[in-house]
């Protein structure tokens, strides 16, 4: 089981007992962090993707140690003109080491819905509208009607 978590601003691929360095989170070591901004869970080839996150899921970890990353140097020069200046930059970090990925409600299933694909042409729609049974087309088909043409249904959305 893996998940796609989104860490200070960035998004890591994670699993159970995964050991990795974020942007720094925290200056107490050995706290428990929990992070709710999870984009994917992939439990076994049971994959769900989040719109944009998955609602329920969340992913546990510890802090192991605050650490400064390496150097990065910035070099400023401008030519002919005597100007230099060289100045260093080390980044702090969180060294975390992820302890669970949850999933609460859906079990890592998401709720299959049945959706038509918005790249139809009218043709298609006028027919995809024609050949569904009325009880399928909910929330585009007035009540009191059989079947309706692509524009009826856009007119009736527009009013109501």
């Amino acid at each position: 089981m893996y998940a796609v978590v989104e860490i200070g601003g960035h998004q890591y691929r994670v699993s159970e007992g995964d050991v990795l360095f974020v942007d720094k989170q925290s200056d107490e070591t050995d706290q428990e962090l929990t992070f709710e901004r999870v984009m994917l869970i992939n439990d076994e080839g049971n994959v769900t993707v989040g719109k944009p996150t998955v609602e329920g899921a969340s992913v546990e970890a510890t802090l192991l140690d605050n650490v400064k990353s390496d150097k990065i140097i910035v070099f400023k020069k401008k030519r002919r003109k005597g100007y230099r200046v060289k100045r260093g930059h080390r980044q702090p970090k969180s060294h975390i080491k992820i302890s669970s990925i949850a999933v609460s409600g859906t079990n890592g299933q998401a709720e299959e819905t049945a959706t038509v694909s918005t790249d139809l042409s009218a043709k298609e729609a006028i027919q995809h509208i024609e050949d569904t049974d009325i009880e399928d087309l909910q929330g585009f088909v007035p009540g009191d009607e059989d079947r309706v043409t692509v524009l009826d249904a856009w007119n009736t959305k527009q009013e109501g």
